[in-house]
């Protein structure tokens, strides 16, 4: 990766609380902000936007699960002055709204999340096969007992509700089905097994990995196969914004074929 990308990237994770601009960060780095965006894209999969929203949502997550404050407050506090335009960037990149996410960790405490496949919505769809392997660090840093999603997105970062998506048992290995035609990314993330369900909606680790090239699911196409290794990146790096917990669990499998986003009971 670029030093210009991840000394941007470093800025933006560590000003999120600023009213930054993409020229405060072009600046920053000595790059115009033409120049600055086109490699930020290339080397972080989204623009520095989305990049800074990301951290921005990360805090909100974790104020919403720590905190009583009202949802305008937490909106004005990590940068928005819309509530109605925090609220739906929000359900749009977690998949589920504010008040719903809050609730979380007490319904999860009612139905914890378990192995479970979620497929595709197509019954001929395509097939993606592999396995989701941690690395040395990414093992200590989540004690020796990992919670494993792996899910199929249409962009190359995590966002909103994935494709197709499994928690996986403590084998790794997984067979995603059902999946429409289209261009996708495997990505996959892992929390500690031990920690209460706050900590695994808001980790304090980011241990992410996914494949390296997108990959085309289409008609009479053979399955796919991917190894999957999962490393803990830096503190800077975009957070896993997506709410994966719930969706392992056995409620949201009562309602697998409703669109999450419309909230959790």
């Amino acid at each position: 990766m670029p030093d210009v990308a991840v000394e941007a990237a470093c800025f933006i994770a560590g000003h999120a609380g600023e009213p930054i601009t993409l020229a405060d960060v072009a600046d920053h780095v000595g790059y115009s902000p033409f120049h600055l965006a086109r490699a930020f894209a290339r080397a972080h999969g989204q623009p520095p936007g989305r990049f800074l929203a990301a951290h921005r949502f990360q805090r909100a997550k974790r104020l919403l699960l720590a905190t009583d404050e009202r949802v305008s407050e937490i909106c004005c506090e990590v940068g928005f002055s819309s509530v109605g335009t925090f609220t739906r960037r929000f359900t749009a990149e977690i998949g589920l709204p504010p008040v719903s996410f809050r609730r979380l960790p007490d319904l999860l405490s009612d139905a914890p999340p378990r192995p479970v496949l979620v497929p595709g919505h197509d019954d001929s769809g395509g097939v993606v096969t592999g396995q989701v392997h941690l690395a040395t660090a990414a093992r200590i840093a989540l004690g020796g007992a990992a919670a494993i999603y792996v899910g199929l997105f249409a962009q190359r970062t995590p966002r909103g509700v994935p494709v197709v998506g499994a928690l996986l048992d403590e084998q790794g290995r997984f067979a995603l089905t059902g999946i429409p035609r289209g261009t996708y990314w495997v990505l996959a993330t892992a929390f500690s097994a031990r920690a209460d369900h706050a900590e695994q909606l808001v980790p304090g680790w980011n241990v992410v990995g996914g494949s390296p090239a997108p990959l085309v699911i289409g008609p009479a196409r053979p399955p796919e196969h991917r190894e999957i290794t999962l490393r803990v990146v830096p503190p800077w790096s975009a957070p896993v914004l997506v709410a994966l917990p719930p969706l392992a669990a056995p409620i949201a499998q009562d309602r697998r074929r409703q669109p999450l986003a419309a909230g959790l009971p």
